[in-house]
C-alpha cells in the first residue's frame, strides 16, 4: 500500500469516526437518563429484530398499545414485522440501527427525551417519553 493510499484510508477512518464521537458528546441530561434512552431503544429494535413483537409493545407508551379496530399491539406489531421482513436489506437496516444507538445523540427534558438515529423506530421524530416508571417510544 503506498503513503497516499494509506493517508486516504486513514483520513477516511477519521471522517468516519468524527460524526460519531460529536453526537455522542451532544447529549444533554444524566449520563442514567441517557443510558436508560438508550437502552430502550435497543431495546426496541432488538425485539423487531428478533420478531418479538410482544417486547416491542411493552417498550411503546400506553396510547400506542391500545387496541385499535379489534387489533391487539401484538396482532398489529406482527402484522408489521412480518412486512418489514419482506422488504429487502430490512434486518442489515436494523442491525444498522442497533449499532447507531450507541453513539446516538440523546436529549433529555424533563420527562421527554429524543436520539438522534439516521432513521425513526416508527414514524417521526424518535420520542420518548418517562412513564410507568421508564422511558416508553412515543413514535
Amino acid at each position: 500500500m503506498s503513503v497516499r493510499s494509506a493517508v486516504a484510508v486513514l483520513a477516511a477512518a477519521g471522517a468516519l469516526a468524527a460524526p460519531a464521537a460529536s453526537s455522542a458528546s451532544y447529549s444533554v441530561g444524566s449520563s442514567e437518563q441517557i443510558s436508560w434512552v438508550r437502552r430502550a431503544a435497543t431495546n426496541f429494535v432488538s425485539d423487531e429484530l428478533a420478531r418479538n413483537s410482544a417486547g416491542a409493545c411493552a417498550i411503546l407508551n400506553a396510547p400506542m398499545r391500545t387496541t385499535v379496530r379489534h387489533h391487539s399491539c401484538d396482532q398489529r406489531w406482527n402484522t408489521r414485522l412480518a412486512k418489514l421482513r419482506g422488504e429487502p436489506g430490512a434486518r442489515a437496516r436494523l442491525r444498522s440501527e442497533l449499532h447507531a444507538i450507541a453513539h446516538a445523540s440523546v436529549i433529555v427534558h424533563g420527562n421527554q427525551a429524543t436520539i438522534g438515529l439516521p432513521a425513526p423506530l416508527i414514524s417521526g421524530p424518535n420520542r420518548f417519553l418517562w412513564t410507568e416508571n421508564c422511558w416508553m417510544l412515543e413514535g
